[in-house]
């Protein structure tokens, strides 16, 4: 008897859904269109609380949009190359070494990372994270409408299928924290054990069309009122004041100003068309008045360090009536002659020190004024080299305002961005003074009262013309003091000196 055995019939599975690819291009398109209006909005990344987490949120959704119309993992890489290229496009005017072309040096790398490297944190990463997870629920949704589909040998869920599952949760799990960590308020200590009436607080000043930071500390508010301007241009000392002066508020009501493009007011920059020298003066004046009407006074304390205290210097000459005293700390006179002679004691240490390259580097470049602002990281980069002196038993050590950003009267992205804001600020404002200020020549007389605290180990560049200046000045009074161990910045080097020359001669003068 003959048996007969029928082959074995066979199934064709149904192939698994492939991309949409007919919908890539407009996966692009998205990316492009929110790269556009990203360079418009936020041409220097995101720059406040709020502008960080709706760049996160409608990135994701931008991502995860085109990740589900293609059912492809491709929009990864197209959907944020198009938006570089969106943001790139629509900047183009914006000037700045956070946006300009990279360069090849620490303050380029520098400005390359916290610009560039910060604005693709907020934005790139989450446009992957959310195309990553629309195509895959594309995907799933596809192999549901398909019975069979995928069933065709790859194994199921294979080990880089768990590894890419188990990467694309950490980067989920990762930007949740820093949305947590993003949306922490800057915010300040109230003062407490006052016998009179305190105050504690950021606010803000509406002055020349912008939002400027305010910080405004004090155990009385019917004592002198002193309004404080960071260095520069393009510094913010909120963190400075807060961990080495707090005794400062013990005397007075300490107003220390961010002023526009630095700090907290870094999204306050742009357009830098409309930020000149002029501007500054008018901005300190502006907050000088808010003040005086705040806290019913008829004239506050000024005082600057730094770059600080050419914006002060320029404000007394505009409205002496509004001051009771100017204190500069670390007094700048002439950036020109300043730099100059920076660069003349850098070249000569670097051929003393065998710093063959920096030596030729500065020979290359020449002398200051330059026309870029990372031209001077060349010339004014060594100053720790090149005048030394031991920083130990100060408040403040060799690191200077760098030591201060981690207190909380800064967000997170205002601590990100401390340093990016000092440098785009500076290349606005910085030529400006060089072209204008010599005070040598511009204010050989002073309507106020005025105080200078000065650094025994101050730079030659900058000591100079401040001896020059400080003895053709003539005022109502002036005085000068000295402090031993610290060098530019003796207010946060030596805080109690400090403190005891405010509280007492100052304080004297202005009562």
């Amino acid at each position: 008897m003959t048996s007969t055995t029928n082959p074995p019939v066979t199934h064709a599975s149904t192939p698994p859904p492939g991309p949409a690819t007919r919908w890539l291009p407009l996966g692009a398109a998205l990316g492009l269109a929110w790269g556009l209006l990203a360079g418009w909005w936020t041409p220097r990344g995101p720059l406040t609380t709020a502008e960080a987490v709706a760049s996160i949120a409608i990135s994701l959704l931008v991502g995860a949009a085109a990740g589900l119309l293609t059912r492809s993992r491709w929009p990864m890489l197209l959907t944020p190359l198009a938006f570089v290229v969106g943001v790139e496009l629509a900047r183009a005017g914006v000037t700045g070494p956070s946006v300009d072309l990279p360069r090849l040096s620490e303050y380029g790398l520098f400005a390359f990372v916290t610009g560039r490297g910060v604005h693709g944190l907020l934005s790139v990463v989450p446009m992957v994270l959310g195309a990553a997870y629309g195509a895959g629920v594309a995907r799933t949704w596809a192999a549901r409408r398909s019975p069979g589909a995928g069933a065709t040998g790859r194994g199921g869920w294979h080990v880089w299928r768990v590894l890419r599952a188990l990467v694309a949760g950490a980067t989920a799990a990762a930007l949740v924290l820093l949305v947590v960590a993003l949306v922490r308020p800057a915010r300040t200590d109230a003062i407490t054990g006052s016998s009179a009436t305190p105050v504690a607080e950021l606010t803000t000043v509406r002055a020349g069309g912008h939002d400027l930071r305010l910080m405004v500390r004090g155990h009385d508010v019917s004592a002198p009122v002193l309004l404080f301007l960071a260095g520069g241009p393009g510094g913010s000392e909120l963190g400075a004041m807060r961990r080495h002066l707090p005794e400062l508020e013990e005397h007075y009501v300490v107003a220390t100003l961010d002023q526009r493009g630095t700090g907290a007011s870094y999204s306050e920059l742009d357009p830098t068309s409309t930020y000149t020298l002029d501007r500054a003066v008018q901005d300190v004046v502006d907050v000088t008045a808010y003040l005086r009407d705040r806290f019913d006074t008829d004239t506050v304390v000024l005082s600057g360090q730094s770059g600080g205290t050419v914006v002060g210097v320029l404000a007394v000459q505009r409205e002496p009536a509004a001051y009771s005293a100017f204190v500069g700390v670390g007094q700048m006179v002439s950036q020109v002659e300043t730099d100059r002679i920076f660069y003349s004691d850098t070249l000569a240490w670097a051929r003393r020190a065998g710093e063959g390259d920096l030596a030729a580097d500065l020979e290359r470049i020449g002398p200051p004024p330059y026309d870029s602002m990372l031209d001077y990281e060349t010339a004014l980069s060594h100053e720790q080299e090149v005048y030394p002196y031991d920083h130990t038993g100060n408040s403040e050590g060799s690191g200077g305002f760098s030591e201060n950003f981690l207190v909380e009267e800064y967000s997170l992205l205002d601590q990100v961005h401390l340093l990016p804001a000092f440098m785009d600020t500076f290349s606005v404002l910085y030529p400006q003074t060089q072209e204008a200020v010599d005070f040598r020549r511009t204010a050989r007389t002073l309507p106020v009262p005025v105080f200078f605290v000065q650094g025994a180990h101050e730079a030659r560049g900058r000591q100079e013309p401040f001896e020059q200046w400080y003895a053709a000045l003539s005022a109502p009074s002036k005085d000068l003091v000295v402090l031993d161990r610290s060098g530019h910045r003796p207010l946060f080097e030596q805080p109690e000196e400090f403190v005891a020359y405010l509280a007492g001669p100052v304080l004297d003068a202005v009562r």
